[in-house]
């Protein structure tokens, strides 16, 4: 679960935007993006795919994978919709993951995207983001959940890689 997909599938009108982690409470955090529903994998016997399709109806119009793992990934790509479904690979996966699925998928009229940087080009893009937030379009605070001092440098990487925290601001001027 990425709270950048959520913010974005919310600020594009997205209706019903799920939630999937293996962490329940990352749940409540989720909310504050525009979740509406949430899946744990760990609470389910069949796959998260199965268990998506199946509460949709038929799969979701887009998927977005951002953690980098190739099970992730087959798995947001494997829940959209025949026939106008996207997935977007957000995730960078470790350099010998495999992807796999049936060829159906693809004849099934599914389609598999990747992006880099969100697809934004910095030099034109940034500055209608600035906008954006200036007008209070796009809530940015939401998104950092601790601020450190540079000498504590290594607590926001424990943070990170713990997955206790969004966006750590990290101070230069202590």
């Amino acid at each position: 679960m990425h709270d950048q997909a959520m913010e974005g599938a919310r600020m594009s009108g997205g209706s019903r935007i799920i939630g999937v982690d293996l962490n329940p409470a990352k749940h409540e955090q989720a909310k504050k993006f525009g979740c509406t529903d949430f899946v744990n994998p760990k609470d389910h016997t069949k796959p998260v795919q199965e268990v998506i399709v199946e509460m949709t109806d038929g799969g979701v119009d887009r998927a977005v994978e951002c953690t980098g793992n190739a099970d992730a990934m087959i798995s947001a790509f494997e829940c959209v919709h025949d026939g106008w479904g996207v997935a977007v690979l957000v995730g960078v996966a470790h350099k010998e993951a495999v992807f796999k699925t049936h060829p159906m998928n693809f004849l099934n009229e599914r389609t598999l995207r990747g992006t880099f940087f969100g697809n934004y080009k910095p030099r034109t893009d940034l500055p209608g983001v600035v906008d954006m937030y200036m007008r209070k379009e796009l809530e940015l605070d939401k998104f950092i959940t601790h601020s450190v001092p540079f000498s504590q440098i290594n607590t926001a990487f424990d943070l990170m890689l713990k997955g206790e925290g969004l966006r750590c601001v990290i101070r230069m001027d202590e």
